[in-house]
C-alpha cells in the first residue's frame, strides 16, 4: 500500500489506474478493511476512474505520527481525517463512496465542506443517525447490543482481549450466513491488529452515545453537524434487505436532508456488506450513478 501524511495521521491507501482522469474514495467500514472493495475497486478502474482505497484511523497500516494524539473514534474525527486525505493528495471533487463508518465519515465530510465532492454514496447506513437523541425502536436498540456492551468494563476488555473473536461475531450475525469465507475474515482481521484499534473502537460507540467525552479540537465541527446539514451533493443510498445490524428502516425517509438529486435502493437478499456479498451488483449500481452528471477530477 502507499502512504501519505496527513496533520495527524500516516494514511495508507490502495491505488487503482493512477492516471485516471476522475477520482472516486471508496471507504471500509466497521469491523472490516480495505479490502472490502477488492472486488469493485478495478471494475470503476476499467471505467476510467483513478480509485483510491484508504484504511481509516485504528486499523492497520494506517498509524498516528504523534504518540501523544488523542486516539479518539468520535465520527467527526473520521469525517475530518477524510477532508485531510483529500487536501493532501490535492484531490479536487472526488467521488466519496462509504460502507458503514466510512459512510458516516464520506457524508460528514460533505457536511463540513460543501462541494468537496461530486457524488456520495452511502452503504449500509441511513443519514441523520449519528445523534445520541436519534428516535431508536426497540428493534434497532436490540440490534445495537455491541454498542451497548462496550460501554461496560466487561464489553472494553472483550475488545482488547479478543479482538478477533469479537469481530467475527459481527460477521456471523450481520448478513445470511455463508457470505463470507473463513480465510477471507482472517486475512481482513490484520487490520485490527493495529494497537489503537481497541481504543478508536471503543471510543467511537461510547462517544455516538455520550458515554466518554470528545476531543476538543473538534469541538467546532460538531456544531457544525449538529442538527446534520442538508447536502447538495448528489446521493445514493444502498442497503441490503436483510441487513440485521441497521435495519433497513433507518436509511429510509431521509429525503428532506438532501437539496439535490437523491436515491435510495434496497438490495433484495443481502446484509450488512454488499460490497462483499454481491459486488457485482455493487459495481453495477456505482457505475450507473457515477456516471451520472460525471465530469473530469482528478
Amino acid at each position: 500500500m502507499k502512504t501519505i501524511d496527513t496533520p495527524l495521521l500516516r494514511i495508507a491507501y490502495d491505488e487503482f489506474n493512477p492516471a485516471g482522469s476522475r477520482t472516486v474514495v471508496l471507504l471500509h467500514g466497521w469491523p472490516d478493511s480495505p479490502r472490502c472493495w477488492s472486488a469493485v475497486a478495478p471494475v470503476l478502474a476499467q471505467q476510467g476512474w483513478r480509485v483510491l482505497v484508504p484504511a481509516l484511523r485504528g486499523f492497520s497500516p494506517t498509524r498516528f505520527l504523534d504518540p501523544a494524539t488523542p486516539r479518539t473514534g468520535q465520527l467527526a474525527a473520521l469525517g475530518r481525517d477524510l477532508l485531510d486525505f483529500i487536501d493532501a493528495l490535492g484531490l479536487q471533487n472526488p467521488a466519496l463512496v462509504g460502507h458503514d463508518w466510512g459512510a458516516r465519515a464520506a457524508a460528514i465530510a460533505c457536511g463540513l465542506r460543501p462541494g468537496v465532492a461530486s457524488h456520495l454514496v452511502l452503504l449500509s447506513v441511513g443519514y441523520g443517525t449519528n445523534s445520541a437523541d436519534q428516535p431508536l425502536s426497540l428493534a434497532q436498540a436490540r440490534n445495537y447490543w455491541y454498542h451497548w456492551y462496550m460501554a461496560t468494563p466487561r464489553g472494553q476488555r472483550t475488545v482488547r482481549r479478543q479482538r478477533r473473536e469479537f469481530a467475527k461475531i459481527m460477521w456471523d450475525t450481520w448478513a445470511p450466513a455463508g457470505w463470507y469465507a473463513e480465510a477471507e475474515f482472517e486475512a481482513t482481521a490484520h487490520a485490527f491488529d493495529n494497537d489503537d484499534w481497541p481504543d478508536i473502537t471503543l471510543h467511537s460507540y461510547q462517544h455516538r452515545w455520550g458515554h466518554a467525552p470528545g476531543d476538543p479540537a473538534y469541538d467546532a465541527d460538531e456544531a457544525k453537524l449538529s442538527p446534520a446539514p442538508v447536502l447538495e451533493v448528489p446521493t445514493l443510498v444502498l442497503h441490503g434487505e436483510v441487513d440485521t445490524v441497521n435495519h433497513p428502516d433507518t436509511s429510509a425517509g431521509k429525503e428532506q436532508f438532501f437539496s439535490g438529486r437523491y436515491e435510495r435502493r434496497l438490495l433484495p437478499g443481502l446484509g450488512h456488506f454488499p460490497q462483499r456479498e454481491n459486488a457485482a451488483q455493487v459495481a453495477q449500481e456505482l457505475s450507473r450513478f457515477l456516471e451520472a452528471g460525471a465530469g473530469s477530477n482528478n
